[in-house]
C-alpha cells in the first residue's frame, strides 16, 4: 500500500494571521486536489533568535500556533522542528530533500519572502525551481495587504504591545489569544464577586500593554464566557512584579484550576492602576464588567 502523500505549508506562522491563512488554505486546496494530507511545518523557536543573537518576542507560543492552525483551519498534521545550529547551517537543498523524504511530500506551499538554509540562501524562487526539477508541486503565495499595508507578524506585534486588539484582530483574522493552564492564584474570586482564573505568558511571548481588556475565556469543552482580563503585575494585591493574566469570568461558577483555557482579547478598556484596597478594586471590576458587557453587546450586534 502506497504511503499517503503530504502537501506541506512551511513557515513560522507567528500569530497565524490573514497572510498565513492564504498559505494554509492553498495547502488544503492542493491536498484535496491530490488526495494528500494537508500539513504544516514550523519551528519551535524563531530562527532570528539564533541567526542574529537577539530575541523576537512572539505573538504566540508553539502551543498557541498549533491550536490556531488546528482549530481555525482544520489542519491536524502540524510538525515543529527544533531550530538549532545544525538546522541553521544546513544547506537549503539538503533541508528540502530531508523534509520531503521524511514526510513523503508531494507539494510545498510557502510565502513570497520565505528564506531558509545556511545564510538564508534558500529562497522561494530557488524552491520553486527545485520542485520543478524533482517532480514536486510548489506554490509561492504573494504578499497579502490590508488597507494598503502588507500584513506581517512584526506589525501585529506592535499593535498588541500598544493594546490595540481591535486592529490586531483585523490583521490576524481572529482575536489575539493566550493559551495556558489555569494556575492557582490569590483566591480573590469570592471577595471580588467573580470567579477568577490566573494564567501566565510563556517565556519568549510578548506581553500586551498592561491594563484591562474585554475578553472571552474559552474552555476545552467548547464553552466560552465573557470576561474582564487584567494584564499586569496586580499592583493592588500583588507583590512579586511577575506579569500575570487574571480573568474574571462574568457568568461562570466552578473551579478551573489545572484545566487548559484560552483567553481571547477583544478590546482595551483601561490602564492598570493601583487601588486603595480590595473594596475599591471590587467596585472597579464591577464597572469593568459592565463596560465589557456593553462592548460585546455592540460587537455581537455588528456581526448580526
Amino acid at each position: 500500500m502506497a504511503e499517503i502523500k503530504r502537501v506541506v505549508a512551511i513557515g513560522f506562522f507567528d500569530g497565524v494571521h490573514i497572510g498565513h491563512a492564504a498559505l494554509l488554505e492553498r495547502a488544503k486546496q492542493r491536498a484535496r486536489e491530490g488526495g494528500a494530507i494537508p500539513s504544516v511545518v514550523s519551528f519551535d523557536v524563531h530562527p532570528d533568535n539564533l541567526v542574529f543573537g537577539g530575541e523576537v518576542k512572539l505573538i504566540n507560543s508553539a502551543l498557541g500556533r498549533e491550536d490556531l492552525i488546528r482549530r481555525l483551519f482544520g489542519i491536524d498534521n502540524v510538525v515543529f522542528l527544533h531550530f538549532n545550529r545544525y538546522l541553521m547551517t544546513m544547506p537549503w537543498d539538503t533541508f528540502i530533500r530531508s523534509l520531503c523524504g521524511e514526510l513523503n511530500v508531494s507539494y510545498i506551499v510557502v510565502g513570497y519572502d520565505f528564506r531558509f538554509g545556511y545564510k538564508g540562501e534558500g529562497t522561494a524562487e530557488k524552491l520553486r525551481e527545485f520542485c520543478a526539477s524533482h517532480g514536486l508541486g510548489c506554490d509561492v503565495i504573494p504578499a497579502v495587504t490590508l488597507d494598503g499595508r502588507k500584513v506581517s507578524s512584526s506589525y501585529i506585534r506592535t499593535l498588541i504591545e500598544n493594546g490595540d486588539m481591535a486592529e490586531a484582530r483585523r490583521y490576524l483574522g481572529h482575536p489575539h489569544i493566550l493559551t495556558d493552564t489555569v494556575h492557582s492564584g490569590y483566591h480573590l474570586g469570592s471577595k471580588l464577586g467573580a470567579p477568577t482564573i490566573n494564567m501566565f505568558f510563556p517565556e519568549g511571548v510578548l506581553v500586551p500593554r498592561h491594563g484591562v481588556y474585554a475578553a472571552r475565556v474559552c474552555l476545552e469543552d467548547g464553552e466560552s464566557y465573557l470576561a474582564v482580563t487584567n494584564v499586569g503585575v496586580r499592583p493592588t494585591v500583588g507583590s512579586d512584579n511577575r506579569v500575570s493574566v487574571e480573568s474574571h469570568l462574568l457568568d461562570y461558577s466552578g473551579n478551573l484550576y489545572g484545566r487548559q483555557a484560552r483567553v481571547e482579547f477583544y478590546a482595551f478598556l483601561r490602564s492598570e492602576i493601583k487601588f486603595a484596597g480590595i473594596e475599591e478594586l471590587s467596585e472597579q471590576i464591577a464597572r469593568d464588567a459592565e463596560a465589557a458587557k456593553r462592548y460585546f453587546k455592540e460587537y455581537d450586534g455588528q456581526l448580526n
